[in-house]
């Protein structure tokens, strides 16, 4: 028998790691060939694990790009794009671009403060 901590603790680590999977576009690309987005079950659960955008859970997520596929897969056109796997790679190309773009961005932004930190000791 399994106590309610224990069963909400386990609740919570499956849907944070099934929504956390949701960010990887070969898995929406799996689930779409496998017919899962036709299930209306499964598309219910999904509608249902919106709650992790609140605050107060997406704090947990590692990979926040998921809230973003979890917000698309409630859109039927989108579910029934991911069936196709060149849908999935331009998905995941994207993702990298993005990743690409921000991590030189928040480079030159690091830089950019250290050499102001540089000049004001130097200044004094």
């Amino acid at each position: 028998l399994v106590s309610d901590d224990t069963g909400n603790r386990l609740r919570f680590q499956l849907e944070l790691e099934f929504v956390q999977c949701l960010a990887n576009p070969n898995y929406l690309n799996f689930l779409a060939q496998r017919g899962y987005f036709k299930d209306k079950a499964f598309v219910n659960y999904l509608k249902y694990l919106l709650y992790w955008k609140e605050p107060e859970y997406a704090k947990y997520l590692k990979y926040p790009q998921c809230l973003h596929m979890l917000e698309l897969l409630q859109y039927e056109h989108f579910r029934k794009e991911l069936v196709n796997a060149q849908c999935a790679k331009f998905i995941d190309e994207q993702q990298i671009l993005h990743w690409q773009h921000y991590s030189r961005k928040r480079m030159r932004l690091q830089q950019a403060l250290a050499e102001q930190q540089q000049q004001n000791t130097s200044v004094k």
